[in-house]
């Protein structure tokens, strides 16, 4: 990424929901700073909360450049739950990067030694960067959250765009399927296997059933979840569905190294990548990016990337998985699973329908 930006021309648009004043985080600046010198047009829009230790002036040196900063969604109670949840770098309308890492420290390593386990991709293809591009376009100009301004964006929540490269799928904040959800839920209802790499995990029912039915038809379900999770709470609510997946026949692993963050989900021979994860926040109140791949080359990167994961994660069995859960650790999972998927939920839509 930080290659492409040096190397960038005419534009440079950045959508990151965490951007940290660390080394990695002052290194893409001063990057950004010297494309701006240059004469490149640079225009970064980062999450309000997700980027909220940046000290007040962190960005004045690309300004200063002739930069534009933009920090979405400026904090307030009555719409804190709306979050820009996307990871997107798109250079002279050619180079795309895309996926789950933000621009941080945590994501500096090899997620094995040291620094959290992560994917983007690198995509070449002017017509997949012009349609990410107008969909960047959409959300830097709406940052601030002007009145009655969600309840337009809602409107374009079924949006999905076709390229040679990939399908776009596009999540917006609202109630009902999103266009990722209803390619997901289409492709998973014949599928004959699904490999997942998720590091929150909280389905919905029917998300949960059509997993369950993939292997009742003889298929093959293989989810890699996180053994250490940045947010704890997250993981224990997870915690909540192993026991009728794993009676089901769903193979459930953990990566035990590093804290997974990556997303990649692959169901027969098509391919899900991008910002979103498992749960109902990424699918219904967040802003998030997903692509759908259907190349041979892609799915099979794909099916690569998710045996090299595999090694280094432990198979979790039933019988142990149940004798671990005490009373104790079964009540914790039960609340935790209570904030996540339905106190979060339901503050968050509050702030949806207000707008």
């Amino acid at each position: 990424m930080l290659a492409a930006i040096t190397a960038a021309r005419t534009s440079i648009d950045l959508e990151i929901y965490i951007f940290a004043n660390d080394a990695i985080g002052r290194e893409f600046l001063q990057a950004l700073v010297r494309s701006a010198q240059g004469g490149v047009r640079v225009r970064v829009l980062a999450d309000s909360y997700g980027s909220l230790t940046l000290p007040g002036k962190f960005f004045q040196p690309l300004t200063t450049a002739g930069g534009e900063v933009r920090f979405f969604n400026p904090l307030r109670f009555n719409r804190f739950g709306v979050r820009d949840h996307r990871k997107l770098l798109i250079c002279d309308d050619l180079t795309t990067f895309i996926g789950g890492a933000n621009i941080s420290n945590d994501y500096g390593g090899n997620g094995i030694t040291h620094g959290w386990l992560d994917l983007m991709m690198k995509i070449q293809s002017p017509s997949l960067a012009a349609v990410l591009t107008k969909e960047f376009e959409h959300i830097f100009s709406s940052a601030d959250f002007k009145e009655g301004l969600l309840r337009r964006l809602r409107v374009f929540r079924q949006l999905r765009r076709h390229t040679k490269a990939a399908m776009v799928l596009p999540i917006r904040p609202g109630r009902g399927a999103s266009s990722y959800q209803r390619a997901l839920y289409a492709d998973l209802k014949h599928a004959t296997s699904a490999d997942l790499i998720t590091p929150y995990f909280l389905p919905s029912r029917k998300l949960r059933k059509q997993l369950r039915q993939i292997v009742k038809r003889g298929g093959r379900v293989r989810l890699i979840l996180p053994r250490l999770s940045d947010v704890p709470v997250s993981r224990a609510a997870g915690l909540v569905y192993y026991p009728r997946l794993l009676r089901a026949g769903i193979e459930i692993y953990e990566y035990q190294p590093q804290i997974l963050h990556a997303k990649l989900y692959r169901v027969d021979e098509k391919v899900f990548a991008g910002s979103s994860n498992f749960d109902y926040r990424s699918f219904n109140l967040n802003y998030e990016l997903m692509l759908r791949f259907t190349d041979p080359a892609t799915v099979e990167g794909a099916k690569e990337i998710f045996a090299t994961v595999l090694k280094n994660s432990l198979q979790i069995e039933r019988k142990e998985f149940m004798r671990s859960q005490n009373f104790w650790a079964r009540w914790k999972n039960r609340w935790a699973h209570f904030l996540v998927a339905r106190i979060d939920p339901f503050f968050a839509l509050r702030h949806i329908g207000r707008r």
